[in-house]
């Protein structure tokens, strides 16, 4: 039994040894694969995700009330008319750029529709306190004056992060 011993322990040290060291560089190589699968990954997605952060600047500068106005006010446009431009151009913008969300964190995105919204009911709430036949320039006038008023624009607070979280991915 002792002679048994004498070869079966050394043989046991033996193959323990060679199953540590095995497994142990497996995970290592497994690891080192996912590590390369993930920068191959982040070359082809941060240009996305750059791209994404670009476009929704620019859509929030687009939506911005003094470009939106100079942009879509003609002169021959009724209240009502221009109301209804301002409208269908905000939503349309919002809309080009919804899968954009993919790529930004949650609380971009919130920030984002938070100023669409919050631009909506301004053009909405300066719309109703005038004539709708009047000329456009009176709510043109209307909704910059009432824009400017607010210190803490939803829109200029979605740019910042915006940029904020551009600067933190680098």
């Amino acid at each position: 039994m002792l002679e048994l011993f004498k070869y079966t322990l050394p043989a046991l040290i033996v193959f323990a040894t060679a199953y540590f060291l095995i497994r142990a560089m497996l995970l290592r190589e497994e690891k080192k694969l996912k590590l390369d699968v993930f920068l191959n990954n982040q070359k082809t997605i941060t240009p996305i995700r750059l791209q994404a952060y670009e476009r929704l600047i620019i859509l929030l500068e687009r939506i911005h009330p003094e470009s939106l106005i100079v942009r879509e006010n003609k002169a021959d446009m009724s209240n009502q008319q221009l109301h209804q431009v301002l409208l269908t151009m905000i939503r349309g913008e919002f809309e080009h750029n919804l899968s954009q969300q993919l790529y930004v964190s949650p609380q971009a995105w919130m920030l984002i529709k938070a100023a669409k919204e919050s631009l909506v009911q301004l053009v909405n709430s300066e719309a109703l306190q005038l004539v709708p036949s009047d000329s456009s320039i009176n709510l043109s006038k209307a909704i910059i004056e009432s824009h400017m008023q607010n210190k803490k624009s939803p829109l200029d607070e979605a740019i910042n992060f915006l940029k904020e979280e551009v600067h933190s991915l680098f």
